[in-house]
C-alpha cells in the first residue's frame, strides 16, 4: 500500500485518523482542543488563525473521511515519489490553502449581501472540514502531468483518461458551488485546491525529464 518512497501521503493519512478517532474517544480535554481545528469564516468571531491550516484534519464523517484518504492514497504516492518529500508537502497544504482561500472570497461575497440575516449568521457560524482542497490539488497535479492515465470510478463502467475526467469535476464543482444544490459541500474549495495544483504542477513539470507518460 505504501513504500520508503511516499512517507508524506502516508503520514497525512495517518494523522488524519488519528484525529478523526480522538473525536469519537471519551477525552473531554482533546474535544476542548479539536473543536478550534475546524475553518471559521475570518469575520467570525470563532475564527483562529491556525485554522487554515488544522481544518484539513478534521471530517465531518466517516464516509468524508474515507473517500479522501482513499483518494489521497490513489494519487499522492505517485505525485511524492515523482517531485520528493518537500515539494509534495508544499503542494498539500498550499492547495489547502488556496480553497481556504477562494471558498471564503465567496462567502465574503455571499456575506456582504446577506449580513444581519439568518444566512449571514449561518455563514459565520458554519465551520469548514476536511483535507478535500488539499486533495483536489493532488489529483489535479496528477491529471496535468498524466493526462493519458487512464482512471477508474465507482459505477463508471469504462475508464477514463486523467485530462477528461477532472475538468468535468472541476466544471461540476463550479455549477454546484453557484447554484448551491448540494448544501454543506465547500465546492469552491475544491477548485481553489485544483487550481493551486495546476499552477505548481505546470511549474515544476518544465523541470522535470520529459517522459513518455507527460503526453
Amino acid at each position: 500500500m505504501f513504500d520508503n518512497q511516499a512517507p508524506i501521503t502516508k503520514n497525512i493519512i495517518l494523522l488524519n485518523s488519528v484525529i478523526f478517532a480522538l473525536m469519537y474517544l471519551p477525552l473531554p480535554a482533546v474535544h476542548q482542543l479539536l473543536v478550534s481545528f475546524p475553518a471559521y469564516f475570518p469575520l467570525s468571531s470563532y475564527f483562529r488563525w491556525w485554522q487554515v491550516v488544522t481544518h484539513m484534519f478534521m471530517h465531518g464523517s466517516l464516509m468524508h473521511i474515507l473517500f479522501n484518504m482513499l483518494t489521497l492514497l490513489s494519487f499522492g504516492p505517485t505525485i511524492e515519489r515523482l517531485f520528493g518529500g518537500k515539494r509534495f508537502t508544499l503542494l498539500y497544504f498550499l492547495s489547502g490553502l488556496g480553497a481556504f482561500l477562494l471558498f471564503n472570497l465567496w462567502n465574503y461575497y455571499l456575506y456582504t449581501q446577506a449580513a444581519g440575516t439568518a444566512e449571514g449568521d449561518a455563514i459565520l457560524n458554519t465551520p469548514m472540514v476536511g483535507a478535500s482542497g488539499a486533495i483536489f490539488g493532488v489529483m489535479t497535479a496528477f491529471a496535468t502531468l498524466f493526462p493519458d492515465t487512464k482512471l477508474y470510478f465507482m459505477f463508471i463502467p469504462v475508464p477514463i483518461s486523467a485530462k477528461y475526467i477532472l475538468p468535468v469535476i472541476i466544471v461540476v464543482s463550479i455549477y454546484l458551488g453557484f447554484s448551491d444544490q448540494m448544501s454543506g459541500i465547500a465546492h469552491f474549495a475544491h477548485v481553489g485546491g485544483a487550481i493551486v495544483g495546476w499552477i505548481m504542477a505546470r511549474s515544476w513539470k518544465k523541470k522535470l525529464p520529459q517522459h513518455n507518460f507527460y503526453r
